[in-house]
């Protein structure tokens, strides 16, 4: 999803200057221009949009904004660079250990590591009333030896993960640092954030620690995943993964013929969900089921041992996604029975249907103040803000009830989880613009530092 930048002219443009007490330049003066423009039917209720205009009126913002800009190549550099320290599944230590040298070099007035693995950097609010999650994931989907050296050719950038979520990471501490230098304090504390599990069997293991009874629990969350301006995640896709092992005694392929087989009734199983999965997945809140990976046995003349399948189960709903794992469950078990029942000989299959992930679903009301404040900030670049659906760590927050949105991390990517995974620097840096203005918008801005 490529990102849209803000229109170059307006009519307005005389009576927003005049609300500046310094000159503005670039990027900050586009922002006005387009603010000044009448709302979108997706953009946020006009209350909201005043206070992004007030926000971009203030000097101290102003100049934050200017030093995002101001620091694209510094946030380029920093890229190639995080990018290039590996981050494997259940392997974030290295890069997560550089993340928090950079959150104590930008400023951060603390910085820790929790039981997880997550990275947390502390800068206090002047009430500290509230705390802002604020955050990327550190892992990628890649596996442990997988080359990320980093090709650059012109302004775009070839390298597994250079996207998904490394330029996250980037644009977190991007507005780290946009504040520490431009002195501007909030009344809520802001957290950032490098998040452990977000990939795969990851499970988002990382944000249900940050969100455990007892745990951090921030009060809101912003997560940067995903690229672009003007999709913004409030709506958390759900799923279900289950690892199903079909276990028997083997044997020879004529001499044991009869022994009940592990391949056979793991066909049944895969049959009979389907059966009754696409009747279900036809109507009602979308949903979608997947046969992902199947393995098992020796050699074609053996009866394996075992076989085993990898099923990925989503849906809108949740009670849609607990109905289709009933149904999978229901499935696995009736082809245990009746393939148990046709053995001439030998002991009895067993069968193993074990959970591998449980990514929660739900929604949030777009009446939220964040919520608002994601649809005000975004167009506040000339770009109406869609609200989506995806599975990213604000799942977890989405279905506790508790504000999150999930904003894009700008610039042009494609390719995200394959080794051609590439990103583009084009204007990037209003992405980190965007985060910053919703940040402080949702944590309050408290003035300069004094």
């Amino acid at each position: 999803m490529s990102s849209t930048a803000p229109p170059t002219a307006t009519p307005t443009t005389t009576h927003w200057r005049a609300l500046l007490p310094r000159p503005t330049t670039g990027a900050v003066m586009l922002l006005l221009m387009a603010l000044a423009a009448p709302l979108a039917a997706q953009e946020a209720a006009p209350e909201y949009a005043e206070e992004i205009r007030t926000l971009l009126a203030n000097p101290t913002v102003s100049s934050a904004l200017e030093l995002a800009e101001e620091h694209d190549r510094w946030a380029l550099d920093l890229l190639i660079e995080l990018t290039e320290i590996p981050a494997p599944p259940f392997m974030e230590d290295v890069r997560g250990e550089r993340f928090a040298e950079l959150l104590t070099e930008l400023g951060a007035d603390s910085v820790w590591t929790d039981e997880e693995g997550n990275v947390i950097g502390l800068r206090r609010g002047t009430t500290g009333d509230r705390a802002i999650g604020f955050g990327g994931h550190l892992d990628t989907v890649f596996p442990e030896g997988t080359d990320v050296t980093v090709r650059q050719v012109g302004d775009t950038l070839f390298a597994p993960g250079v996207g998904d979520d490394t330029r996250g990471l980037v644009v977190v501490l991007s507005v780290l640092r946009a504040l520490e230098e431009a002195g501007l304090e909030t009344e809520d504390d802001l957290l950032f954030v490098g998040v452990v599990g977000e990939e795969g069997l990851g499970d988002l293991r990382g944000m249900k620690h940050i969100y455990r009874e007892g745990g951090l629990r921030p009060d809101v969350w912003v997560e940067v995943d995903g690229g672009g301006l003007s999709r913004l995640v409030t709506m958390g896709l759900g799923s279900v993964r289950y690892r199903v092992t079909f276990e028997g005694p083997g044997g020879h392929s004529w001499g044991a013929f009869g022994t009940a087989n592990p391949a056979h009734a793991m066909s049944r199983a895969v049959r009979y969900f389907q059966d009754v999965a696409d009747t279900l997945t036809r109507s009602g809140p979308r949903t979608s089921y997947n046969v992902g990976r199947i393995g098992g046995g020796t050699s074609v003349n053996s009866v394996p041992f075992e076989s085993w399948m990898e099923v990925d189960m989503r849906s809108e709903s949740p009670e849609s996604l607990a109905r289709i794992e009933e149904v999978f469950l229901d499935a696995m078990q009736r082809a245990l029975e009746e393939e148990n029942a046709l053995r001439r000989e030998g002991p009895s299959l067993t069968v193993d249907p074990a959970k591998i992930g449980d990514r929660p679903s739900g929604e949030l009301e777009p009446s939220l103040p964040l919520i608002q404040r994601a649809l005000a900030s975004t167009s506040a670049f000339g770009v109406d803000g869609e609200l989506g659906r995806s599975s990213t760590d604000s799942n977890v927050p989405i279905a506790l009830g508790i504000p999150a949105v999930t904003i894009g991390r700008g610039g042009i990517g494609a390719n995200g989880h394959a080794p051609d995974e590439y990103w583009v620097n084009r204007e990037a840096y209003l992405a980190v613009q965007r985060a910053l203005l919703l940040v402080v918008a949702e944590a309050g801005f408290a003035g300069p530092v004094s």
